[in-house]
């Protein structure tokens, strides 16, 4: 069970990677203990016995950690992160994500998020949602979040992206994909300079293209779920966050599927959305460490 980190003031978050070898746990400990901190969760792993890849994720108390951070970082750099050849990041818990969230005709992921964000369920700041449709602009409104519509026009999904760079270069520290029913470009992924998570269905046998729960009504499957992932230049085959299944049954007409469909959808991408949130999902080529 992740144990929950309820007081953030002066709660620092490091997490790392390297090459496994003797020593890496104990020279950490050393570190944050010289430089006062005591820690409060650690949590580790390698992909190794021998030649592994070695993750950690580390949080721990530092008063005055605004202040003290940029000496924390330069004593990691230099006493560790050389030693090591390790990759790193120090981050302070009570600083949350500036979040956009990307988003069309369909609600239910983008109504949870900003529910779970009222309720500071998740530690991020939605900063705005951006939608191809105007359709949601009203159900957006009562939170209070700015709502830009960037429809494409005559198919220039281009000019669409170059808008939506303007609005979010500098502004966001990750973005999020509710059902936007679009596909992000390679050279959008390479210039917003943040991570980007998506999620969609993941029925077992897979459907694609439209109308995937008549297509699985049709085939009687029993098993129906949903997938967040990272975006990659690679279609929907970008490294795994968090799946989940529920079971149907031959019962279950197409709208009692897309419900439950729905149900679990919201349900993962809210958890993914969470945990990258807190600094507990490390990416490791095609797939994550998530502590």
């Amino acid at each position: 069970m992740r144990a929950p980190e309820t007081k953030n003031h002066d709660i620092a978050r490091l997490i790392i990677s390297c090459p496994d070898q003797p020593g890496i746990v104990a020279a950490v400990s050393e570190l944050i203990a010289e430089v006062g901190g005591n820690i409060i969760s650690l949590d580790q792993y390698s992909t190794g016995v021998e030649e592994g890849r070695f993750f950690q994720r580390t949080v721990f108390h530092l008063p005055g950690l605004a202040a003290a951070k940029p000496a924390v970082e330069e004593a990691i750099r230099t006493k560790l992160a050389d030693r090591f050849s390790m990759e790193y990041s120090l981050t302070a818990a009570d600083q949350p994500k500036r979040v956009a969230i990307f988003a069309s005709k369909t609600d239910h992921c983008l109504l949870d998020l900003l529910w779970r964000h009222r309720r500071g369920e998740i530690p991020m700041d939605i900063v705005m949602v951006i939608s191809n449709h105007a359709d949601l602009a009203e159900d957006v409104r009562p939170f209070g979040i700015p709502y830009f519509h960037v429809p494409v026009v005559n198919g220039d999904k281009a000019a669409a992206e170059a808008r939506h760079l303007e609005l979010l270069q500098g502004n966001v520290d990750m973005i999020v994909l509710a059902r936007y029913m679009q596909i992000i470009s390679e050279d959008f992924l390479e210039q917003v300079g943040a991570p980007v998570i998506n999620i969609h269905h993941s029925f077992l046998p897979a459907f694609i293209g439209a109308g995937p729960y008549q297509k699985a009504a049709e085939r009687g499957v029993k098993l129906i779920g949903a997938t967040a992932h990272y975006v990659t230049k690679d279609l929907d085959e970008g490294p795994i966050i968090e799946q989940d299944v529920i079971r149907v049954s031959h019962s279950d007409d197409v709208a009692q599927l897309t419900r439950f469909g729905a149900d679990v959808e919201r349900a993962v991408l809210s958890r993914a959305v969470k945990w990258h949130c807190e600094d507990r999902v490390i990416r490791n080529g095609g797939t994550t460490i998530v502590f």
